[in-house]
């Protein structure tokens, strides 16, 4: 069963890494944040339009970082609510944060689809056992761990 991030999550995210690696507080574009939480989830003519782990990770990577629904940090943003993402369901990104960094750019500027994305956060990424997942989400403390621990460089805005 894939665990999805709430609205609420993301938002606490998103002022996380503003709080950490500086910036402005705000939602730029409520609608386009609303949409994430439903994008990675979409159903097409009966079945998922994403159907890994990783696509639905590089929906919430790509969403973030290219439609801007914050004032500043999305591509921080998107790194870090990509990676806990991947965390609540098992798997830890591996990359070094300067990878990480120029990656968030390259979703943004190139406008990598969803397949390349996926591909790059899966060659980058480690399955981590389960009971840590279910742990962290019943304790409701997986956003707040890894944003206290994530590999996120504060130039990756």
């Amino acid at each position: 069963m894939i665990l999805y991030l709430s609205i609420e999550e993301v938002l606490r995210l998103h002022f996380q890494a503003i709080k950490d690696f500086g910036g402005s507080h705000g939602v730029r574009d409520e609608g386009r944040l609303f949409s994430i939480e439903q994008a990675s989830r979409r159903i097409v003519s009966g079945e998922e339009q994403y159907k890994t782990l990783f696509e639905k990770a590089a929906v919430y990577m790509r969403n973030i970082a290219t439609d801007h629904p914050f004032v500043d940090g999305n591509k921080r943003t998107a790194v870090t609510v990509c990676g806990v993402f991947l965390l609540h369901n098992g798997c830890r990104l591996t990359a070094a944060p300067k990878e990480l960094e120029d990656f968030a750019v390259k979703v943004a500027t190139d406008r990598l689809d969803i397949p390349e994305i996926a591909v790059w956060l899966e060659g980058h990424s480690v399955v981590v056992y389960e009971a840590r997942q279910k742990e962290w989400h019943n304790e409701g403390q997986f956003a707040a761990g890894y944003a206290d621990n994530a590999t996120i460089s504060h130039r990756a805005q």
